[in-house]
């Protein structure tokens, strides 16, 4: 009987596969072979989203994770955790898969399933999102990495309500994320960047003029979505990335401060593939290796640099990384 209910409220739900596509959602990016790959990656978010929701916490559901390709798979997991999210805060149905799953199966994919819970709440009054994050006490990357959700959550509005949030590039109203309601405008421009790399199909004199087109005081965090994307999500070759890297012009350090964070993500997850290595070495002049022990490096002893906590121990690490770069 469990199964019924599972099928039912994964067609209740999940959007169909087909209003993802690019062509759907009225987006400019031309049909090259870059733009196919990133409009693949939403459409493996609801096939991770499906599974959680038809097969729940049972081992089927983290068995048809595993089974989706190195490239993919992190995607998958954004949308089983935002299943999870969802039913967990139903009203009468207060559960916590959510974090039985990342304490558990998906602690490697802690990166990528924050961005899932975002999306969850893009389906969610603000009122309930007081519930939406669950407390991860083994992680030692909760909460600080939890603005990944925020990204998540501009990533979403801004993919699905674009006329709003791109063209007429809506501020939503702050809201007291981990206590910092400033920073929250800040992080959902991080996303915000991340979906501009897949609207224009990872074009980069599209991208860098979709960017130019926001405010000054908003593109440092766009430039940074922008390189969190092209390294992570993939598309663009070493001649494009090499081009991003010119584009970007003085905000070098905060795209490759998003490449470098987007290697860290997949190295936790132990899904490094080769797109990463090229990412690391042409927007940021590393290897993977060396990403790594950049992030751990700048990611210790938040407090000397903490002051009046107003600024998130989150922008302290982006910080560091990207002085490195500047």
């Amino acid at each position: 009987m469990s199964a019924v209910f599972g099928a039912l409220r994964k067609h209740a739900l999940a959007p169909s596969l087909s209003e993802v596509t690019f062509a759907e959602r009225g987006f400019p990016a031309r049909d090259t072979a870059d733009a196919r790959n990133l409009q693949s990656i939403p459409q493996h978010v609801i096939v991770g989203f499906e599974f959680a929701m038809e097969y729940g916490d049972r081992p089927e559901a983290v068995q048809r994770l595993d089974m989706i390709e190195r490239e993919f798979r992190g995607f998958a997991y954004e949308g089983a955790t935002m299943a999870f999210t969802l039913l967990d805060v139903m009203p009468g149905r207060r559960s916590d898969r959510a974090r039985k799953f990342l304490d558990g199966h998906a602690a490697p994919h802690l990166f990528l399933a924050y961005i899932g819970i975002g999306f969850a709440m893009s389906h969610l009054p603000r009122a309930l999102w007081p519930k939406v994050l669950p407390d991860l006490r083994q992680s030692r990357w909760h909460p600080t990495v939890s603005w990944l959700a925020v990204d998540g959550y501009g990533f979403d509005r801004a993919y699905f309500h674009t006329k709003k949030w791109i063209d007429e590039q809506y501020v939503p109203k702050p809201y007291p994320w981990q206590g910092a309601p400033d920073y929250f405008l800040r992080a959902c421009d991080q996303g915000i960047g991340r979906a501009l790399w897949f609207m224009h199909g990872a074009s980069v004199p599209d991208v860098t003029e979709a960017v130019n087109a926001f405010a000054p005081h908003r593109r440092a965090d766009l430039w940074s979505g922008v390189g969190l994307a092209a390294a992570y999500a993939g598309s663009g070759d070493a001649d494009a990335l090499g081009d991003l890297r010119k584009e970007a012009g003085t905000y070098l350090p905060e795209v490759a401060q998003g490449a470098v964070f987007a290697v860290k993500a997949r190295v936790e997850a132990d899904l490094v593939v080769p797109h990463t290595e090229i990412a690391a070495q042409v927007l940021c002049e590393v290897t993977v290796e060396e990403a790594e022990a950049l992030t751990e490096e700048a990611s210790s002893s938040f407090e000397a640099d903490r002051g009046s906590g107003e600024v998130p121990d989150y922008e302290i690490w982006r910080r560091r990384v990207q002085a490195h770069f500047r």
